[in-house]
């Protein structure tokens, strides 16, 4: 969890630096990251606490003590079993109750926080434009507010053209919303156009000077205001599985809805008319065309049909193309809604497959501690990660259904759990070096006995 915290702190360090956050807003939002990276952390420590243990076990001869006991390894694994399955359940449950409000709560205050703009920050010799409409530069800030031969651009006004304050001094204070500049000995010069009401390419410049004056800004928006989070609840990861279910059945109604009116919008430039349906009994006999039913058409009507025929193809050409793009992002929503609802059984059933894969590759390999069970720990759950990332990506462009997206790598994995532990259970030197090497050595001496010159 702390390698996956620091990566979020990487991801995110931009929108974090610079806008005098306090220390406890950073420590909620890692609060509320630390839960959403459970997914990712949890199956991955299940994996290496079980190398480490029975690893731990076979490198002091302990396994070797409870088979002697006449006691299997599924019996010995037993224990450890059912606190994985108390996990795993838990796990469901933390996915399907409390991950929903922590994504809530995560989501808002991370649009909050890169919503905030950037402290202001009066920095020496350096224009700053952070305010809004104002552009403020000084040539020297003491560390009590205190500044000298401040330079002020305003740009709010509606003509273009800036207002410019110069003053020697100045006393810089802040309140709740406001930034206020007291300024002492300065000019200020403003330029509008002429007096006359028609056009006067003349302009007049207004020159005041002042002994002192109050110069306010707005900062309000440098201050995080917290969002309602109403507004991000209805969004797929901040939902449990009452709340998917019930948007994948309104996502599906309103896309029935949208194939339906498509149809009947489309189907009018194809239907033939039928106006005198019902008010005749004249039976015309059905014609046969032979050939391009082109050349069926007279020469005089030809073009003004081919016209036609042109208009009404663009026509439906129009229509289609604004309903196709609404169909392919409701298929997407829909297909998102139901890749996240696989995801809150899928915890639960990595944390067993990666149990049954760690606690026999940990009786195998016979080592503990943090060296070599480390790698192998990583190395399988980069397998499982890869898998499962490139199957839910395949999901949602949906090249694969989301079901089979989702339970792809367990479906992949679980073979090799059986295999390994089959493996552990008899004692298999499957990862033994020596026993590697001595195979190898034997194969040469083998190769090396076949191909010696036979004495006669």
């Amino acid at each position: 969890m702390f390698i996956l915290l620091m990566l979020f702190l990487f991801k995110y360090v931009d929108d974090l630096i610079g806008k005098g956050f306090e220390w406890y807003v950073i420590l909620e939002l890692m609060y509320y990251a630390s839960a959403a990276n459970v997914s990712m952390a949890l199956p991955l420590s299940i994996l290496l606490s079980s190398i480490m243990t029975f690893g731990t076990l076979g490198e002091n001869y302990e396994l070797v003590a409870i088979k002697s006991a006449g006691i299997s390894l599924q019996k010995a694994m037993m224990p450890l079993l059912i606190v994985i399955i108390f996990l795993a359940i838990s796990s469901f449950i933390f996915s399907d109750y409390m991950l929903p409000k922590a994504n809530l709560k995560f989501g808002s205050l991370l649009w909050d926080i890169r919503n905030k703009k950037l402290s202001f920050l009066i920095k020496e010799g350096v224009f700053n434009n952070s305010i809004p409409g104002y552009s403020i530069r000084v040539d020297k800030k003491n560390d009590d507010g205190a500044l000298h031969n401040v330079m002020i651009y305003d740009h709010t006004g509606n003509s273009g053209i800036a207002k410019i304050i110069v003053a020697k001094e100045g006393m810089m204070s802040k309140d709740d919303n406001h930034l206020v500049l007291k300024l002492r000995d300065g000019v200020r010069y403003e330029e509008s156009s002429g007096k006359s009401s028609s056009y006067n390419p003349r302009q007049e410049l207004t020159r005041m000077r002042f002994k002192e004056t109050d110069q306010k800004f707005d900062i309000s928006s440098f201050k995080m205001s917290r969002t309602d989070e109403e507004g991000f609840r209805g969004n797929t990861q901040m939902l449990n599985l009452k709340g998917l279910t019930k948007k994948k059945d309104s996502l599906s109604r309103e896309l029935d809805s949208i194939n339906k009116f498509a149809a009947l919008n489309v189907s009018s430039y194809y239907k033939q008319n039928n106006y005198t349906k019902g008010y005749t009994k004249v039976v015309a006999k059905p014609k046969d065309i032979k050939g391009e039913i082109v050349n069926t058409i007279p020469g005089n009507q030809k073009l003004m049909v081919l016209q036609s025929a042109l208009d009404q193809a663009n026509s439906v050409m129009q229509t289609t193309a604004g309903r196709m793009t609404d169909h392919a992002d409701r298929v997407k929503n829909i297909i998102k809604v139901e890749i996240e609802y696989q995801k809150k059984f899928t915890l639960a059933a990595s944390c067993l497959l990666l149990f049954f894969i760690g606690a026999p590759l940990g009786a195998i390999i016979r080592k503990g501690g943090l060296g070599l069970p480390v790698v192998v720990a990583i190395v399988f759950f980069l397998i499982y990660h890869i898998i499962a990332t490139v199957a839910e990506k395949s999901a949602t462009q949906g090249s694969l259904t989301p079901f089979f997206g989702m339970w792809l790598a367990i479906i992949i994995l679980s073979p090799l759990g059986a295999f390994l532990t089959y493996k552990a259970t008899v004692d298999s030197a499957l990862f033994d070096v020596n026993y590697f090497k001595q195979v190898v050595v034997n194969f040469f001496k083998r190769f090396k006995k076949k191909n010696s010159p036979v004495k006669i």
